[in-house]
């Protein structure tokens, strides 16, 4: 049997599952920041994504769980990001979910690794990936997908792999640990059509990581920097990542069909053609400033600084330009 039958043969089986009734789960777990900048970055990328998912990825509140490092005002915000919480989160969706619904587990955040084990940092103890995986055992599941974006997430694919399970790392291996770009990049894949590259209203795992390996590629060239970060996912369970999936290639056909609902661009619904352009627009600006905070640690300081201020400033006019915009359209 050629491999383009077997190909289709699995999109067969695969396939009515997306017209099937599903109820979706997201667990999104914003773990330790280390400092403000970072604080701010994914907290902002934790909302997003959470609002993603009840607005435009059809998951209820009741299996929504967000759990963030701080308190915060957010109603969509249940809990605190301890190992405990984690812990109960998980326990919750092994309990509700069954085997057609799609569940979605993001980690965002940093992530260490001492030579032996790789772990994602919590407030209070942090959680290795193989304290991941008897939880991950208990999902019955069979359209899993486990997002970590953190840095050092590398060892997760082989710890967390399995039949039924799409695994996504921000890097390849433990040794890539410093702060990585793909977090806000896969929520922006997520939240908006910008991934949906068959333009079919559905984002796909293998889209939202094509789209964000990208984005962060041509971040860390537009500074002139050296890639400290190399995405991996892993569909086959055959615990071995790649950088480069695709439906014709031994990981990426499972993840291709993937998808946990519709997104939409995350602009005002009557928006005119110039104003929806003009959103974009600020949107990339946000995203610029996004990866230039997070490479800042790489980056001359007085460049840095220089780049900043440039990126503040033209964001300051893109805003101006957009409330114009809106207020001719009136």
């Amino acid at each position: 049997m050629n491999a383009r039958i077997l190909m289709m043969m699995l999109l067969i089986v695969l396939l009515p599952l997306r017209a099937a009734a599903q109820t979706p789960h997201v667990v999104i777990v914003v773990g330790l920041s280390g400092d403000a900048e970072h604080a701010e970055l994914f907290k902002k990328w934790g909302d997003t994504l959470a609002a993603a998912a009840v607005s435009k990825l059809g998951v209820s509140r009741d299996h929504l769980a967000y759990l963030a490092d701080q308190p915060v005002e957010d109603k969509r915000v249940t809990g605190r990001s301890t190992r405990e919480e984690v812990v109960r989160a998980l326990h919750a969706v092994a309990s509700s979910a069954g085997a057609d619904d799609p569940v979605m587990i993001v980690l965002i955040g940093h992530g260490t690794f001492d030579g032996r084990a790789a772990k994602f940092n919590l407030r209070g103890p942090d959680m290795t990936a193989e304290e991941f995986a008897p939880l991950l055992d208990k999902i019955r599941s069979k359209r899993l997908v486990f997002v970590n974006t953190a840095s050092a997430s590398g060892p997760f694919v082989e710890a967390l792999s399995g039949e039924g399970r799409t695994i996504i790392t921000a890097t390849r291996t433990g040794a890539e640990r410093f702060a990585t770009l793909f977090g806000g990049f896969f929520v922006d894949a997520i939240a908006t059509d910008a991934a949906d590259a068959d333009r079919n209203g559905r984002v796909s795992m293998l889209e939202a990581f094509a789209y964000s390996t990208r984005a962060v590629t041509d971040a860390y060239a537009r500074e002139g920097l050296m890639m400290t970060e190399h995405a991996l996912l892993d569909d086959n369970g055959d615990k071995e990542g790649s950088t480069e999936p695709s439906i014709d290639a031994k990981d990426g056909r499972v993840a291709s069909v993937i998808a946990l609902g519709s997104a939409t661009a995350a602009v005002p619904a009557d928006a005119n053609p110039r104003l929806r352009a003009l959103y974009a627009e600020r949107q990339a600006l946000e995203h610029r400033v996004e990866s230039l905070k997070l490479l800042k640690g790489s980056m001359d300081p007085a460049r840095y600084a220089s780049q900043l201020e440039q990126l503040l400033t033209d964001l300051a006019l893109k805003s101006r330009e957009i409330r114009e915009a809106e207020g001719k359209s009136r």
